[in-house]
């Protein structure tokens, strides 16, 4: 019966505290806190143009992938 008790007394005395405090950094709502100052980075810094582009000349590019012929 001590157990449940003990139990019992403990849930109502933090029932009666508050929430601790947990912070970290500087307060939001503190005006002297300084902050970064902001970068500007486009939306489309890092992309890839994939427009359409005029085809290579299709006889260098099968003379480059085919095998050579001849001395070895």
């Amino acid at each position: 019966m001590k157990p449940v008790f003990l139990t019992a007394f403990a849930v109502v005395l933090s029932a009666c505290s508050g929430p601790p405090l947990i912070e970290v950094g500087p307060s939001p709502s503190d005006a002297s806190s300084s902050v970064k100052p902001l970068r500007y980075a486009p939306v489309t810094a890092g992309t890839v143009d994939y427009r359409p582009v005029d085809p290579k000349p299709w006889i260098e590019r099968n003379e480059r992938v085919a095998p050579k012929t001849g001395g070895e």
